[in-house]
């Protein structure tokens, strides 16, 4: 699969902002914390989450397909972040967005870090729209026929208002 220099530049980019961002967002420990998890743990959930956000990255402007889980055919949210999530993680997600809901544990808007899942309230009913969220308060998510695959603000007016929460899957 071959990327434009566009991509592998925005890749890039966000690649080394998620990296100083998890880096600075790491609590430092203390000796004998009985709570925490050990430094070789935490190594690999920051490796999962940054590849998590990078095979996201990668799937910009594929193609939108209702139903869609497929790289070749396209995806729709619910099959893209199935797809994010198996190939870079090994974690099968799998039903449509309120099905990956209920496989995921909530969590507070500010505990929220890049590769967890923001959903959405888009069609009437709790959870039926789900995407990646990359850090900075943007998510990559499968849109619709006509943009496909995009990356928006959370807080832009249609998104903030549709809001429904995070989740984490890592």
């Amino acid at each position: 699969m071959t990327f434009s220099p566009r991509y592998r530049y925005i890749a890039l980019v966000y690649s080394l902002l998620l990296t100083a961002l998890v880096g600075c967002s790491t609590p430092s420990r203390q000796a004998g914390s009985a709570n925490q998890a050990p430094a070789s743990s935490q190594a690999v959930l920051t490796a999962q989450r940054q590849d998590v956000v990078m095979q996201a990255m990668a799937m910009l402007d594929r193609n939108y397909a209702y139903n869609g889980k497929k790289l070749h055919t396209g995806f729709d949210c619910s099959g893209l972040v199935s797809f994010v999530y198996k190939e870079s993680a090994g974690i099968e997600l799998r039903g449509s967005a309120a099905d990956i809901a209920s496989k995921t544990r909530a969590i507070a808007a500010h505990a929220a870090a890049p590769g967890d899942l923001v959903f959405f309230n888009t069609l009437g009913a709790p959870n039926s729209h789900v995407g990646i969220y990359i850090g900075s308060g943007k998510f990559i998510h499968a849109a619709n026929e006509r943009t496909g695959v995009r990356i928006d603000q959370i807080t832009a007016d249609y998104w903030a208002k549709r809001l429904e929460g995070y989740r984490s899957v890592l």
